[in-house]
């Protein structure tokens, strides 16, 4: 169960949620929008393309004009022929060059036919017989009348066509009628000399009738060739100069640039998540993990806490942790935690050991501190920048059985309202991993299994140094700290094969994002000397006013509050009870 009632999943464990696509799209959406830089850069391409088009564009004007097509006809007026125009015919011609040249005769104009028809354009709207005539230009009168010459020439020549087709005709019947003529003429003369009521007059009078017939549908056909209309078609609308140019303006490229340049910045955001190798969410973390973030610590301004025990909500937020920690049954049973990193240094895994123990301090329990990190151990160094006193053990070496760890060493640690925790510190050793698994480094871990007790172990980053996989099946349960943004998730993948390889438990995750850890902003320990600590056998009542209170140095330290920090109890102040 946990700390809010069994509602979240247990520290130890991974479980399918429901509902896990729509969490991971609008996870990837959200990890979309950190790259804010390539989205304003695509949306400033997207303009600046838009306004370049608006600015250089030549403004363009386009008239239009519509005709309809029709076949020559004796009536103008009776029903439309059967004989469908055909309009892709007509089209090809409306823009060849016979029609450019008469409307470039009508225009009286020396420019070229192919630059003269490159403004045209010849469409036929679906299912009908209306050519539409649009002419594009940089003058609205000139497109305007250019547009009404391809029609004027469109119209003549297909007239032409149709004068030229109908003359032919008739000059065929009148070639056929001829013959008949002079048949007729013989004939006649022929009746002149035979005497009537004769066969052979009779003949030649059927033979007239027949000859005189065929001459009167010739001359029928003639007249209806002559009597057709061979106007071509008939104009619907005439092209007129337009008020206003044609094509997207500068506010419609404006807007058409800014939603393309979104796209693109969001496709080269989409392009740069999916090479980024580094993890940028919880959810990231808890897929490469399979386990859950416990916590996520909030910013506390540029760089690392000034002072290792944290206050207001970073505080908080080490409460809930260890509340999750304490109340999950993967932990309950063993109360040991190893706090490690993936890579970088081990400032961050530091302050979260200090302070999750402190928070097991506040919750009664028996909590010990153990800095495994026996190659660079820091947490003397931290001690001595937050009290300005450097403690007994830290200047008495010799106390240590033999130098070697952890030597039966615990120094209790005063962590203001939390209580009082005990620690074993680091210390270099010539051979880590036989002080890893010593006898007394498990007997030490082994203080976890006393009623009430618990034990925090810091370890050095697991994918620099094997130390932590050695502590692995001793310490069991183990919490990763890590900043999102700068571990990668074949590390986190890594650290799960490791830990798990070795029997241990992945309990969870704590989120951070103070960089790598790799600077230490703390380092002012090194540079400016504390104060120096009092003698050995001055009393306690001489010792300069607050040397047993762990302080920040004063120009980061508020004049209306008391800093808190990490304080090494003096044994005299436990023996006068004055140390609370």
């Amino acid at each position: 169960m946990s700390a809010g009632g069994g509602q979240e999943p247990r520290a130890g464990g991974h479980q399918h949620q429901p509902h896990d696509e729509p969490d991971l799209l609008r996870d990837q959406f959200r990890q979309l929008l950190r790259y804010r830089t390539l989205i304003i850069c695509g949306i400033l391409i997207g303009l600046a393309g838009g306004a370049w088009l608006g600015l250089t564009a030549n403004e363009s004007y386009v008239a239009t004009s519509e005709v309809t097509v029709r076949t020559p006809t004796a009536d103008p007026f009776t029903a439309t022929s059967m004989d469908r125009v055909a309009m892709g015919s007509e089209r090809r011609t409306a823009v060849s060059d016979i029609v450019a040249e008469r409307a470039a005769q009508a225009l009286n104009t020396s420019e070229s036919l192919g630059r003269l028809k490159r403004g045209l354009q010849v469409t036929n709207p679906p299912n009908t017989e209306v050519l539409r005539f649009a002419y594009s230009a940089s003058d609205p009168e000139v497109a305007a009348q250019r547009a009404n010459a391809f029609v004027a020439a469109y119209l003549a020549n297909r007239q032409a066509d149709a004068d030229d087709t109908i003359a032919r005709n008739v000059a065929s019947l009148e070639g056929q009628r001829e013959p008949l003529l002079e048949r007729r003429d013989q004939l006649q003369a022929e009746l002149e000399t035979l005497v009537e009521g004769g066969s052979a007059y009779d003949l030649a009078v059927a033979d007239l009738s027949q000859v005189v017939g065929r001459i009167s549908e010739l001359n029928s056909d003639i007249s209806a060739a002559r009597a057709l209309d061979t106007s071509g078609g008939r104009v619907i609308t005439e092209a007129t100069p337009p008020g206003s140019p044609a094509g997207p303006g500068l506010p419609l490229l404006l807007g058409l640039g800014y939603v393309v340049g979104i796209g693109l910045g969001l496709l080269a955001a989409w392009v740069r998540l999916v090479f980024d190798p580094t993890v940028r969410s919880a959810g990231d973390v808890t897929r490469a993990l399979r386990a859950p973030v416990l916590g996520v610590l909030p910013r506390a301004g540029r760089g690392d806490p000034e002072q290792l025990l944290a206050e207001g909500r970073l505080a908080e937020e080490y409460r809930s942790i260890a509340f999750r920690l304490a109340y999950d049954e993967a932990f309950a049973g063993r109360r040991r935690l190893l706090v490690l990193a993936p890579r970088g240094g081990i400032e961050t895994p530091l302050a979260a050991a200090v302070n999750i123990t402190a928070a097991f301090a506040e919750m009664g329990m028996d909590a010990l501190l153990v800095e495994a990190d026996l190659r660079t151990p820091t947490l003397i160094n931290q001690l001595r920048h937050a009290d300005g006193v450097r403690p007994g053990w830290a200047r008495t070496p010799a106390r240590l059985d033999g130098g070697g760890w952890p030597a039966g060493l615990r120094v209790p640690i005063d962590a203001g309202e939390s209580g009082i925790f005990d620690l074993v510190p680091g210390r270099r050793v010539r051979n880590v991993p036989r002080a890893l698994t010593s006898r007394a480094a498990t007997e030490l871990i082994g203080h976890a299994e006393a009623k009430g007790a618990v034990v925090v172990v810091l370890a050095p980053p697991v994918l620099s140094y094997a130390d932590a996989i050695a502590l692995t099946d001793r310490v069991d349960g183990v919490l990763v700290v890590c900043d999102p943004s700068e571990v990668r998730r074949e590390d986190l993948a890594r650290v799960r094969e490791l830990v798990v390889g070795a029997g241990g438990l992945l309990l969870g995750a704590v989120l951070h994002s103070w960089g790598n850890g790799s600077d230490d902003p703390r380092g002012q320990a090194t540079g400016a000397s504390p104060d120096p600590p009092p003698p050995a056998h001055q009393p306690r009542s001489e010792r300069p006013a607050g040397s047993h209170r762990a302080t920040a140095p004063d120009h980061h330290r508020d004049p209306n509050s008391e800093t808190m920090g990490l304080r090494v109890l003096d044994p005299a102040d436990l023996e006068d009870g004055s140390s609370r």
